[in-house]
Protein backbone atom coordinates (compact mmCIF):
# COMPACT_ATOMS: atom_id res chain seq x y z
CA UNK A 1 0.00 0.00 0.00
CA UNK A 2 1.49 3.28 -0.87
CA UNK A 3 2.36 5.66 1.98
CA UNK A 4 0.32 8.36 2.98
CA UNK A 5 1.59 12.19 1.85
CA UNK A 6 0.60 14.54 4.62
CA UNK A 7 -1.06 17.35 3.62
CA UNK A 8 0.63 20.90 4.80
CA UNK A 9 -1.72 23.15 6.75
CA UNK A 10 -1.29 25.90 4.69
CA UNK A 11 -2.54 23.56 1.36
CA UNK A 12 -5.81 22.69 3.31
CA UNK A 13 -6.05 26.26 4.23
CA UNK A 14 -6.04 27.36 0.86
CA UNK A 15 -8.24 23.97 -0.17
CA UNK A 16 -10.93 25.39 2.43
CA UNK A 17 -10.92 28.86 1.78
CA UNK A 18 -11.39 28.01 -2.16
CA UNK A 19 -13.58 25.43 -1.46
CA UNK A 20 -16.06 27.64 0.65
CA UNK A 21 -16.03 30.98 -1.19
CA UNK A 22 -16.67 28.93 -4.45
CA UNK A 23 -19.69 26.91 -2.48
CA UNK A 24 -21.05 30.26 -0.94
CA UNK A 25 -20.91 31.64 -4.27
CA UNK A 26 -23.36 28.69 -5.82
CA UNK A 27 -26.10 27.94 -3.21
CA UNK A 28 -26.29 30.99 -1.26
CA UNK A 29 -29.97 31.83 -3.13
CA UNK A 30 -30.54 28.42 -1.85
CA UNK A 31 -29.23 29.41 1.98
CA UNK A 32 -31.46 32.56 2.16
CA UNK A 33 -34.50 30.51 0.95
CA UNK A 34 -33.69 28.43 3.51
CA UNK A 35 -33.26 31.43 6.33
CA UNK A 36 -36.61 33.02 5.22
CA UNK A 37 -38.41 29.82 5.36
CA UNK A 38 -37.47 28.72 8.86
CA UNK A 39 -38.40 32.53 10.55
CA UNK A 40 -41.61 32.54 8.74
CA UNK A 41 -44.77 31.72 11.52
CA UNK A 42 -47.90 29.85 10.84
CA UNK A 43 -50.73 31.79 9.61
CA UNK A 44 -47.84 34.64 8.35
CA UNK A 45 -46.92 32.43 5.32
CA UNK A 46 -44.88 35.21 2.61
CA UNK A 47 -43.63 31.66 0.87
CA UNK A 48 -45.08 28.47 -0.75
CA UNK A 49 -41.72 27.13 -1.04
CA UNK A 50 -38.17 27.68 -1.94
CA UNK A 51 -38.73 28.23 -5.40
CA UNK A 52 -41.55 30.67 -4.65
CA UNK A 53 -39.62 32.61 -2.36
CA UNK A 54 -36.50 32.84 -4.58
CA UNK A 55 -39.49 34.41 -7.51
CA UNK A 56 -40.45 36.81 -4.90
CA UNK A 57 -36.93 37.98 -3.62
CA UNK A 58 -35.83 38.69 -7.35
CA UNK A 59 -38.83 40.80 -7.93
CA UNK A 60 -38.98 42.91 -4.70
CA UNK A 61 -35.21 43.23 -4.37
CA UNK A 62 -33.78 42.43 -7.93
CA UNK A 63 -30.79 39.74 -8.58
CA UNK A 64 -28.28 40.48 -6.07
CA UNK A 65 -31.10 40.11 -3.33
CA UNK A 66 -30.50 36.78 -3.22
CA UNK A 67 -26.80 37.25 -2.02
CA UNK A 68 -27.39 39.49 0.58
CA UNK A 69 -25.46 38.78 3.49
CA UNK A 70 -22.98 36.70 1.04
CA UNK A 71 -20.37 38.88 1.79
CA UNK A 72 -20.03 38.53 5.31
CA UNK A 73 -19.40 34.37 4.38
CA UNK A 74 -16.98 35.15 1.77
CA UNK A 75 -15.37 37.61 4.09
CA UNK A 76 -15.41 34.93 7.32
CA UNK A 77 -14.85 31.74 5.93
CA UNK A 78 -10.96 31.29 5.47
CA UNK A 79 -10.42 32.75 8.98
CA UNK A 80 -13.13 29.70 9.75
CA UNK A 81 -11.71 27.11 8.29
CA UNK A 82 -7.75 28.23 9.60
CA UNK A 83 -9.40 27.96 13.49
CA UNK A 84 -11.30 24.35 12.29
CA UNK A 85 -8.59 23.22 10.27
CA UNK A 86 -5.70 23.78 12.79
CA UNK A 87 -7.79 22.92 15.73
CA UNK A 88 -8.54 19.61 13.79
CA UNK A 89 -4.88 18.71 12.99
CA UNK A 90 -4.37 19.26 16.97
CA UNK A 91 -7.04 16.66 17.85
CA UNK A 92 -6.08 14.01 15.51
CA UNK A 93 -2.39 13.90 16.60
CA UNK A 94 -3.64 14.07 20.06
CA UNK A 95 -6.31 11.05 19.41
CA UNK A 96 -4.05 9.35 17.32
CA UNK A 97 -1.81 6.77 18.69
CA UNK A 98 1.48 6.05 17.64
CA UNK A 99 1.08 8.24 14.64
CA UNK A 100 -1.39 4.64 13.47
CA UNK A 101 -4.48 5.62 11.40
CA UNK A 102 -7.56 7.04 13.62
CA UNK A 103 -10.81 4.87 13.85
CA UNK A 104 -13.84 6.22 12.63
CA UNK A 105 -15.31 7.22 16.07
CA UNK A 106 -11.62 9.38 16.76
CA UNK A 107 -12.58 10.47 13.43
CA UNK A 108 -15.59 11.80 14.59
CA UNK A 109 -14.35 13.15 18.34
CA UNK A 110 -11.57 15.25 16.71
CA UNK A 111 -14.55 16.38 14.14
CA UNK A 112 -16.83 17.54 17.28
CA UNK A 113 -13.86 19.35 19.12
CA UNK A 114 -12.50 21.42 16.08
CA UNK A 115 -16.41 22.42 15.48
CA UNK A 116 -16.50 23.48 18.71
CA UNK A 117 -13.47 25.65 18.41
CA UNK A 118 -14.84 26.91 15.05
CA UNK A 119 -18.23 28.26 16.73
CA UNK A 120 -15.67 31.32 17.47
CA UNK A 121 -16.26 32.36 14.13
CA UNK A 122 -19.28 30.20 12.91
CA UNK A 123 -21.62 32.00 15.26
CA UNK A 124 -21.15 35.89 14.82
CA UNK A 125 -20.80 34.57 11.09
CA UNK A 126 -23.85 33.21 10.72
CA UNK A 127 -25.64 35.19 13.35
CA UNK A 128 -24.95 38.39 10.83
CA UNK A 129 -25.80 36.64 7.27
CA UNK A 130 -29.14 35.97 8.86
CA UNK A 131 -29.81 39.60 9.88
CA UNK A 132 -29.46 40.47 5.82
CA UNK A 133 -30.85 37.28 4.67
CA UNK A 134 -34.24 38.03 6.57
CA UNK A 135 -34.38 41.25 6.31
CA UNK A 136 -36.06 41.22 2.47
CA UNK A 137 -38.87 39.04 4.21
CA UNK A 138 -39.25 41.15 7.28
CA UNK A 139 -40.09 44.50 4.23
CA UNK A 140 -42.45 41.91 2.48
CA UNK A 141 -44.17 41.04 5.58
CA UNK A 142 -45.52 44.60 6.30
CA UNK A 143 -47.58 44.69 4.07
CA UNK A 144 -49.33 41.76 4.70
CA UNK A 145 -52.39 43.28 6.99
CA UNK A 146 -53.48 44.57 3.76
CA UNK A 147 -53.46 41.59 1.94
CA UNK A 148 -55.47 39.64 4.44
CA UNK A 149 -58.07 42.74 4.30
CA UNK A 150 -57.58 42.56 0.37
CA UNK A 151 -58.70 38.94 0.97
CA UNK A 152 -61.83 39.57 2.96
CA UNK A 153 -63.27 41.95 0.50
CA UNK A 154 -62.13 40.81 -2.65
CA UNK A 155 -61.76 37.25 -2.79
CA UNK A 156 -59.12 35.32 -4.00
CA UNK A 157 -58.47 36.84 -7.70
CA UNK A 158 -58.34 39.99 -5.75
CA UNK A 159 -54.97 38.61 -3.32
CA UNK A 160 -53.21 37.37 -6.23
CA UNK A 161 -53.56 40.65 -7.98
CA UNK A 162 -52.06 42.33 -5.07
CA UNK A 163 -49.56 40.19 -4.88
CA UNK A 164 -47.93 40.49 -8.04
CA UNK A 165 -49.18 43.70 -9.45
CA UNK A 166 -50.91 46.69 -8.39
CA UNK A 167 -48.62 47.91 -5.34
CA UNK A 168 -44.83 49.05 -6.03
CA UNK A 169 -42.63 46.69 -3.96
CA UNK A 170 -41.86 46.81 -0.14
CA UNK A 171 -38.17 48.68 -0.12
CA UNK A 172 -35.51 46.42 1.95
CA UNK A 173 -33.61 48.85 4.53
CA UNK A 174 -29.80 48.90 3.57
CA UNK A 175 -27.85 47.66 6.68
CA UNK A 176 -24.73 46.68 6.64
CA UNK A 177 -22.98 43.86 8.51
CA UNK A 178 -20.34 46.67 10.23
CA UNK A 179 -23.52 48.52 11.33
CA UNK A 180 -25.01 45.69 12.69
CA UNK A 181 -21.75 44.48 14.45
CA UNK A 182 -21.11 48.20 15.89
CA UNK A 183 -24.74 48.69 17.35
CA UNK A 184 -24.24 44.71 18.78
CA UNK A 185 -20.73 45.74 20.70
CA UNK A 186 -22.39 49.54 21.48
CA UNK A 187 -25.83 47.82 22.99
CA UNK A 188 -24.36 44.45 24.27
CA UNK A 189 -21.07 44.00 23.71
CA UNK A 190 -19.25 41.39 23.03
CA UNK A 191 -21.37 38.64 23.89
CA UNK A 192 -23.99 40.20 21.43
CA UNK A 193 -22.22 38.78 18.21
CA UNK A 194 -22.68 35.29 20.37
CA UNK A 195 -26.39 34.85 20.57
CA UNK A 196 -27.25 31.46 19.55
CA UNK A 197 -24.02 30.17 20.77
CA UNK A 198 -25.23 27.04 22.02
CA UNK A 199 -27.81 26.03 19.41
CA UNK A 200 -25.12 26.07 16.88
CA UNK A 201 -23.34 23.77 18.78
CA UNK A 202 -26.17 21.93 19.21
CA UNK A 203 -26.09 21.86 15.48
CA UNK A 204 -22.86 20.96 14.08
CA UNK A 205 -22.39 18.54 16.77
CA UNK A 206 -24.90 16.30 15.62
CA UNK A 207 -24.29 16.92 12.16
CA UNK A 208 -20.28 15.82 12.65
CA UNK A 209 -21.15 12.84 14.56
CA UNK A 210 -24.02 11.76 12.22
CA UNK A 211 -22.32 12.52 8.93
CA UNK A 212 -18.55 11.16 9.47
CA UNK A 213 -18.98 7.59 10.13
CA UNK A 214 -22.07 7.32 7.51
CA UNK A 215 -19.25 8.89 4.80
CA UNK A 216 -16.70 5.87 6.36
CA UNK A 217 -19.35 3.31 5.67
CA UNK A 218 -20.29 4.70 1.89
CA UNK A 219 -17.00 5.48 0.96
CA UNK A 220 -15.93 2.08 1.97
CA UNK A 221 -18.80 0.30 -0.10
CA UNK A 222 -16.76 2.03 -2.90
CA UNK A 223 -13.21 0.07 -2.48
CA UNK A 224 -12.09 -2.02 -5.46
CA UNK A 225 -11.24 -4.66 -3.21
CA UNK A 226 -9.37 -6.16 -0.16
CA UNK A 227 -6.22 -5.96 -1.53
CA UNK A 228 -7.15 -2.53 -3.68
CA UNK A 229 -8.88 -0.48 -0.92
CA UNK A 230 -8.59 2.89 -3.52
CA UNK A 231 -12.24 4.39 -4.26
CA UNK A 232 -13.10 6.46 -7.87
CA UNK A 233 -13.34 9.65 -7.47
CA UNK A 234 -17.08 9.63 -8.44
CA UNK A 235 -18.11 7.75 -5.62
CA UNK A 236 -16.45 9.77 -2.94
CA UNK A 237 -18.40 12.52 -4.67
CA UNK A 238 -21.01 10.68 -4.17
CA UNK A 239 -20.68 9.26 -0.84
CA UNK A 240 -20.04 12.99 0.29
CA UNK A 241 -23.49 14.34 -1.40
CA UNK A 242 -25.50 11.62 0.24
CA UNK A 243 -23.75 11.75 3.40
CA UNK A 244 -24.33 15.44 3.72
CA UNK A 245 -28.20 15.10 2.75
CA UNK A 246 -28.51 13.38 5.26
CA UNK A 247 -26.91 14.69 8.08
CA UNK A 248 -28.19 18.15 7.18
CA UNK A 249 -31.81 16.86 7.52
CA UNK A 250 -30.60 14.96 10.49
CA UNK A 251 -30.05 18.29 12.40
CA UNK A 252 -32.86 20.46 10.62
CA UNK A 253 -34.16 20.78 13.99
CA UNK A 254 -31.49 22.37 15.50
CA UNK A 255 -30.65 24.86 12.62
CA UNK A 256 -34.69 25.94 13.15
CA UNK A 257 -33.74 26.94 16.55
CA UNK A 258 -30.57 28.23 16.02
CA UNK A 259 -31.75 30.56 13.18
CA UNK A 260 -34.94 32.11 15.01
CA UNK A 261 -32.59 32.60 17.94
CA UNK A 262 -30.33 34.57 16.02
CA UNK A 263 -32.82 36.70 14.12
CA UNK A 264 -32.77 39.88 16.11
CA UNK A 265 -35.37 41.99 14.10
CA UNK A 266 -39.05 40.40 14.58
CA UNK A 267 -42.14 40.72 12.38
CA UNK A 268 -45.71 41.58 13.03
CA UNK A 269 -46.67 39.79 16.37
CA UNK A 270 -43.55 37.21 15.92
CA UNK A 271 -42.73 36.27 19.11
CA UNK A 272 -38.82 36.20 21.40
CA UNK A 273 -37.07 33.32 22.67
CA UNK A 274 -35.34 33.38 25.73
CA UNK A 275 -33.61 30.39 25.15
CA UNK A 276 -33.22 27.36 23.04
CA UNK A 277 -35.52 25.36 25.80
CA UNK A 278 -37.92 28.68 25.56
CA UNK A 279 -37.70 28.28 21.81
CA UNK A 280 -38.34 25.12 21.09
CA UNK A 281 -41.26 25.05 23.56
CA UNK A 282 -43.07 27.76 22.24
CA UNK A 283 -42.55 26.72 18.41
CA UNK A 284 -43.98 23.19 19.68
CA UNK A 285 -47.14 24.79 21.23
CA UNK A 286 -47.83 27.62 18.10
CA UNK A 287 -46.54 26.06 15.30
CA UNK A 288 -46.34 21.93 16.12
CA UNK A 289 -43.64 19.83 15.26
CA UNK A 290 -43.57 20.19 11.57
CA UNK A 291 -42.14 23.34 12.17
CA UNK A 292 -38.64 22.02 13.01
CA UNK A 293 -38.27 20.52 9.38
CA UNK A 294 -38.81 23.98 7.83
CA UNK A 295 -36.29 24.42 5.16
CA UNK A 296 -35.08 21.02 5.01
CA UNK A 297 -35.17 20.61 1.72
CA UNK A 298 -33.40 23.71 1.21
CA UNK A 299 -30.87 22.64 3.42
CA UNK A 300 -30.08 19.17 1.83
CA UNK A 301 -29.54 21.35 -1.33
CA UNK A 302 -27.10 23.50 -0.08
CA UNK A 303 -24.49 21.04 1.94
CA UNK A 304 -24.80 18.56 -0.88
CA UNK A 305 -23.04 20.75 -3.86
CA UNK A 306 -20.83 22.09 -1.00
CA UNK A 307 -19.52 18.95 -0.41
CA UNK A 308 -19.35 17.95 -3.73
CA UNK A 309 -17.13 21.39 -4.60
CA UNK A 310 -14.75 20.50 -1.68
CA UNK A 311 -14.24 17.63 -3.34
CA UNK A 312 -13.09 18.98 -6.41
CA UNK A 313 -11.39 21.61 -5.03
CA UNK A 314 -9.72 19.25 -2.99
CA UNK A 315 -8.77 16.79 -6.17
CA UNK A 316 -7.70 19.59 -8.63
CA UNK A 317 -5.42 20.33 -5.90
CA UNK A 318 -5.17 24.08 -5.75
CA UNK A 319 -3.24 24.21 -2.30
CA UNK A 320 -1.17 21.60 -2.84
CA UNK A 321 0.24 22.79 -6.23
CA UNK A 322 1.32 25.88 -4.54
CA UNK A 323 3.04 24.18 -1.17
CA UNK A 324 2.86 20.52 -1.14
CA UNK A 325 6.08 18.51 -2.16
CA UNK A 326 3.04 16.03 -4.31
CA UNK A 327 2.57 18.74 -7.10
CA UNK A 328 5.24 17.37 -8.40
CA UNK A 329 3.50 14.33 -9.78
CA UNK A 330 0.13 16.47 -11.19
CA UNK A 331 -0.51 12.78 -13.32
CA UNK A 332 -0.93 10.99 -9.84
CA UNK A 333 -3.27 13.31 -8.64
CA UNK A 334 -5.52 12.91 -12.00
CA UNK A 335 -5.02 9.46 -11.60
CA UNK A 336 -6.79 9.82 -7.77
CA UNK A 337 -9.80 11.01 -9.20
CA UNK A 338 -10.14 7.82 -10.80
CA UNK A 339 -9.26 5.56 -8.12
CA UNK A 340 -6.60 4.19 -10.14
CA UNK A 341 -3.26 3.41 -8.61
CA UNK A 342 -0.03 4.35 -10.89
CA UNK A 343 3.15 2.87 -9.53
CA UNK A 344 4.90 5.43 -6.84
CA UNK A 345 2.16 7.47 -6.64
CA UNK A 346 2.34 9.57 -3.66
CA UNK A 347 -1.42 10.00 -3.08
CA UNK A 348 -3.18 8.25 -0.56
CA UNK A 349 -6.22 6.27 -1.39
CA UNK A 350 -7.87 7.01 1.36
CA UNK A 351 -7.42 10.85 1.00
CA UNK A 352 -10.83 11.60 0.18
CA UNK A 353 -11.82 10.28 3.70
CA UNK A 354 -8.56 12.42 5.39
CA UNK A 355 -9.66 15.71 3.44
CA UNK A 356 -13.36 15.20 4.99
CA UNK A 357 -12.42 14.41 8.25
CA UNK A 358 -11.03 17.87 8.45
CA UNK A 359 -13.33 20.01 6.04
CA UNK A 360 -17.36 20.67 7.37
CA UNK A 361 -18.23 23.88 5.01
CA UNK A 362 -21.01 26.05 6.44
CA UNK A 363 -23.29 28.17 5.14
Amino acid sequence: MAQQQPMSLPAKLINGGVAGMVGVTCVFPIDLAKTRLQNQRSGQQLYKNMLDCLIKTVKSEGYFGMYRGAAVNLTLVTPEKAIKLAANDFFRHRLSKDGGRLTVFREMLAGCCAGMCQVTITTPMEMLKIQLQDAGRLAQQRVMPSVVTTLKLGGASAVLSRSYNTTPSPQVMRVSATQITRELLRTKGVTGLYKGLGATLLRDMPFSIVYFPLFAHLHQLGQHSCDDPSVPFYWSFMSGCMAGCVAAVTVSPCDVVKTRLQSLKKGANEETYTGVVDCVRKILKKEGPGAFLKGASCRALVIAPLFGIAQVVYFVGVGVLLFDDVSNNRQDIINGLFGTKPSGTKVPHNLHLVTFSYLTVDV
